[in-house]
């Protein structure tokens, strides 16, 4: 029986990917507070994993030669980095009179969210680490 380590640690580790890829996109749209026209940006979160969901249950492909790559493991990466080319535009409660879209407020409560759940993530997957290393114990 296979052991597999993307299974064990599930979607956890493309959401850690995603945390990221926001943490820098909420720090350009506060980098840019007073850019004139500059349009704030950010990631569906939800959306995103949901859809990385569905591409990881989408089911393997069946490959006819030991030359072809699995759909499983090193590709798992470039699904996450693929999705998060979609970035969508905020829409501004005030907007500036420059064009700036950016609400260093909402920005910034944005910004700590997103790195809160990145923490919570990490403890999550730091916990399953800590169960795996005692099963191979034998504790």
């Amino acid at each position: 029986m296979q052991f597999g380590l993307d299974k064990f640690f599930g979607i956890n580790q493309q959401a850690l990917k995603i945390h990221s890829r926001r943490s820098e996109v909420l720090a350009g749209n506060l980098a840019n507070a007073d850019t004139p026209g500059y349009k704030a940006r950010d990631i569906d979160f939800k959306a995103t994993l949901q859809q990385l969901k569905g591409e990881m249950g989408a089911g393997a492909l069946r490959t006819t030669n030991p030359r072809h790559i699995s759909s499983t493991g090193a590709m798992a990466g470039n699904n996450v980095d693929a999705v998060l080319g979609e970035m969508k535009y905020r829409i501004p409660s005030q907007p500036s009179l420059d064009g700036n879209t950016v609400d260093a407020l909402k920005e910034k409560a944005a910004f700590m969210e997103n790195a809160l759940l990145y923490q919570t993530n990490l403890q999550f997957l730091g916990g399953k680490i800590k169960h795996l290393k005692a099963a191979l114990k034998g504790e």
